[in-house]
């Protein structure tokens, strides 16, 4: 089933239903424009004299109805100890999920109260006037500090997914190509490196796995940074989180020439990340020597990702100048994204040849 498929069936069947579930009549309800590779349709819920919602179709059948509840139940949690979070709505039957069947087929509806503010993007990646860009940098450690440390006190009723039901030996190798074999390799050398770290309550929880600018709204009157999107959570090092933030941070220098001084930036960035980070939960330092693994562990994300998106589009496996520079990084075990080393090009950022793997 597609997403236009999906909002077919949703003028038609799904909404009017949606509507009563949850006291919808009298709002304005559009669809968000669906990016690549995405499992839901989302829509904007507004009327005049009350606050916009944001309403999720999930359609595709990779998720349980317990992993769902896993979700929704965090995000609440989050939203009542003080995270800075989009609020899951609660139905008229005072569920968090409802679930509709329409030709055996089950869809699965969250309603959440709309962020405040608006994306970095939307403002052209300008921060708010008469404050220093170091502010965003740092309340985006302090935000995500907060949520885990919040996490490292959660006992879920409905547990998510753990990273290595997602991330293990047997699915890499049904999922990249026989073609990539060095690259296979790799990914199972970095997966048995994992699998002997330690999961200690203070290292490893129920995180975001997604946090990045696209996932957080800023409301240019304060600073304030409202999270949502937790379609990715899973229990994971928060490690894997602050990974991202550093590789989130390379977008404001990645056209500097001189490594040296991308290199200058990105510790000064990092560092101020990191005292928002601090100002909510610890880290201990021997996880933090760590951040270089789990810059590679981001990398692994993100090819595992490109390659479901060509499945789950029915498209044969290829490798475009993005997905091959990944590739490349992680082939040839280069750190940091390669961000520092010759392979990297500030004219083309984070771009490499093409690559055949049809062989």
């Amino acid at each position: 089933m597609t997403n236009n498929e999906v909002v077919e069936i949703a003028d038609v069947y799904l909404l009017p239903l949606i509507s009563e579930l949850y006291e919808l009549n009298g709002y304005e309800i559009q669809p968000i424009p669906a990016h690549d590779g995405g499992r839901n349709v989302v829509y904007t819920c507004e009327k005049e004299g009350t606050d916009a919602k944001i309403l999720r179709i999930a359609f595709l059948n990779d998720r349980s109805r317990e992993d769902f509840l896993g979700e929704v139940e965090y995000v609440r949690y989050l939203f009542e100890h003080g995270g800075s979070v989009s609020n899951v709505v609660n139905s008229l039957k005072g569920n968090l999920l409802e679930e509709i069947i329409h030709n055996n087929h089950t869809f699965f509806i969250c309603l959440f109260s709309k962020a405040k503010g608006k994306l970095l993007v939307e403002n052209n990646y300008r921060y708010r006037e008469e404050a220093p860009i170091t502010e965003y940098y740092y309340n985006c450690g302090k935000v995500l500090g907060k949520m885990h440390e919040l996490s490292k006190r959660y006992t879920p009723v409905h547990r998510r997914h753990s990273f290595f039901d997602r991330f293990n030996a047997e699915y890499i190798d049904k999922l990249i190509p026989d073609s990539l074999s060095l690259l296979k390799e790799r990914l199972v050398k970095l997966l048995k490196t994992l699998e002997e770290l330690d999961r200690n309550l203070e290292s490893f929880g129920l995180i975001h796995f997604d946090y990045n600018d696209g996932n957080y709204s800023i409301d240019f009157d304060t600073g304030q940074i409202t999270v949502y999107d937790f379609d990715n959570s899973c229990f994971c090092w928060y490690m894997f989180d602050l990974a991202g933030l550093w590789t989130q941070g390379v977008g404001w220098t990645q056209f500097e020439p001189d490594a040296v001084k991308r290199k200058k930036f990105m510790d000064d960035y990092f560092e101020v990340v990191l005292k928002g980070y601090r100002s909510e939960t610890a880290v201990d330092q021997s996880m933090m020597d760590k951040l270089p693994l789990f810059i590679q562990v981001t990398l692994m994300e993100n090819i595992v990702d490109a390659f479901e998106v060509m499945r789950n589009n029915g498209v044969v496996p290829t490798c475009d100048e993005e997905l091959s520079y990944r590739i490349k990084c992680m082939e040839d075990d280069i750190p940091f994204m390669g961000f520092f080393d010759d392979i990297y090009s500030c004219e083309e950022p984070f771009e490499y040849e093409e690559r055949d793997i049809s062989l």
